[in-house]
Parts: C-alpha cells; sequence; structure tokens
C-alpha cells in the first residue's frame, strides 16, 4: 500500500485581462455558462482578474470590483467577487479554492471591510466551505431601471476583524 501525497496547490497568477475568449475556454460556449440569465440582470465587468492555467489552458477565474455600499444608511466599500469560473471537466480538485483565496489576498490590499458575491442557490454550500456567509434579508442593486432586489442569495466575507453590519443593504452600483 502507497500514501498518495496530497497534491500540490495550483498556481494562481494575476491575469492582465480576461475576455469573453478567455471565460469560454474554461466553460465552453454555451449561452448562459453562469446560470444566471433568466435573473434579467446587468452585470458590471471585474477589474482585478485571478487565473489558474494548466497545461496552457486557463481553468479557473475570479474577478473583484471594489464597489460603493449602503448599509444601515452609512456609505462604505465593499470587494465585489464574480466571474467564479471552473472548467466543467476539473471540479472538485480545489481549483475555486485557490482562486477565490488569491482574489480575497488582493482583496483584503484593497481597503474595504467586506468581500461580497452573489451566487445561486446550489453555490451556497461551496461558499460556505470557503468561509462565506448568507446574508441575511433584501439586497436592493442597481439596474438600467432602477434599483431592483437581488433575485440570487448574497453572501458575504470579512476582509479584516470585522462583522457586518446592521440595517437595510444597497449596492450603489450594477452587481459585478
Amino acid at each position: 500500500m502507497t500514501d498518495r501525497l496530497p497534491a500540490a496547490s495550483p498556481t494562481v497568477v494575476r491575469l492582465t485581462a480576461y475576455t469573453k475568449t478567455d471565460q469560454t475556454e474554461i466553460l465552453g460556449a454555451g449561452a448562459d455558462p453562469f446560470g444566471v440569465a433568466d435573473a434579467g440582470l446587468t452585470w458590471l465587468p471585474k477589474k482585478d482578474h485571478f487565473g489558474i492555467r494548466q497545461k496552457d489552458r486557463l481553468v479557473a477565474h475570479a474577478g473583484l470590483l471594489q464597489l460603493p455600499m449602503m448599509i444601515g444608511g452609512v456609505s462604505t466599500q465593499v470587494v465585489g467577487v464574480g466571474g467564479v469560473a471552473v472548467a466543467p471537466d476539473l471540479r472538485g480538485q480545489g481549483l475555486a479554492r485557490s482562486v477565490v483565496s488569491a482574489a480575497l489576498d488582493h482583496a483584503r490590499t484593497l481597503g474595504p471591510e467586506f468581500g461580497l458575491l452573489f451566487c445561486r442557490p446550489p453555490l451556497v454550500t461551496l461558499y460556505r466551505r470557503l468561509g462565506w456567509r448568507t446574508l441575511e434579508g433584501d439586497v436592493q442593486v442597481d439596474q438600467p431601471e432602477g434599483p431592483v432586489i437581488m433575485p440570487l442569495q448574497t453572501m458575504w466575507t470579512p476582509l479584516r476583524d470585522s462583522t457586518w453590519p446592521t440595517g437595510q443593504v444597497r449596492l450603489l452600483s450594477l452587481p459585478m
């Protein structure tokens, strides 16, 4: 019997850009690669991008964008995490953990106290395993026609030693 050595953590790199072609390389060319088209939302592109390449193929991505928010009537900033993608044939290997962790390491250098993401209900368990917490209550987000209630699950994570404040939550921009 041989002992299996733990797999080495994949190397995460900062990407200078992230294009539709990159997304297709990871997720394929489906019409709704993130499964959120039925939410009817307009999304912002991310500013900072992190990825994992294996054998010259981009296989995972996470993006970040700093955004204005109101929580309990107080203006603040959050770092939105979005565009998290792992190639379907490589899921379950810790790539999401690696790429999201690297993105959050960078987010901690930006100043805001919290990371924020929106996800479909089947992904809540994954993000909880990564240390994210469910935000209870409605969250308003801007859309071209005006503010709407976010139909997806909102999750947050502390970027510092912080607790999420109480009060109504409104993202003062399109979601990320």
